[in-house]
């Protein structure tokens, strides 16, 4: 594998849809929030750890994450947040660096929604692209798509670098604020521009 992309953006910016587009196209793609559900459902690796910091009260009577009271908690609170991370994130980047492994595209992308914020992935990646909407179009799709009321999609936000920095940072940009035709079509560009660069290679 000579490309891996790093795919990041903020809540509700539109990550899932443009890395599925990308599949679509051929490219390997490793989704961290897939992981994770992965690691928190029943017998999940995490769930030993999560139930031992946490106590059960945060575990299903099947087993699993109960995850609308854990996203409760951890967005009220900045150490437990912290402390949930710190259970999920070394987990989640062994499991991305095992899947990387076996990638056979001409490029791959691996879905980060924190990908600046929790580091640990600037190694394994050779570009950043970034997925950008408008903040209140982020608030308005976490809020349709999740359930989330507004005020937990703004607490969710405020952990996460702001769309400035973000955009400040990428290598390459997709705008996720008009119809899919133009989504689309953004993909088809990138696509192409990221087989070139891996031609030149």
């Amino acid at each position: 594998m000579s490309l891996i992309i790093g795919l990041t953006g903020g809540i509700g910016s539109g990550k899932s849809t443009v890395a599925k587009f990308f599949a679509g196209l051929g490219a390997d793609v490793v989704d961290t929030d897939s992981i994770a559900h992965e690691l928190t459902q029943p017998q999940g690796a995490a769930i030993p750890a999560i139930r031992k910091i946490f106590t059960g009260k945060f575990i299903t009577a099947e087993g699993a994450l109960n995850r609308k009271e854990m996203r409760a908690l951890v967005f009220s609170d900045d150490g437990l947040r912290r402390k949930l991370e710190a259970i999920l994130h070394p987990l989640i980047r062994i499991e991305v660096a095992r899947r990387a492994a076996s990638f056979s595209a001409p490029y791959g992308i691996i879905v980060v929604p924190l990908l600046f914020e929790t580091g640990g992935y600037r190694e394994m990646i050779g570009r950043v692209l970034v997925v950008d909407c408008d903040e209140q179009v982020q608030i308005a799709r976490a809020m349709a798509r999740t359930g989330l009321d507004e005020q937990t999609a703004r607490a969710i936000m405020a952990t996460q670098l702001s769309r400035r920095e973000r955009l400040r940072r990428a290598d390459d940009v997709i705008a996720n604020d008009a119809d899919m035709p133009h989504l689309r079509q953004q993909v088809d560009v990138l696509h192409k521009k990221y087989l070139t660069l891996v031609n030149k290679d």
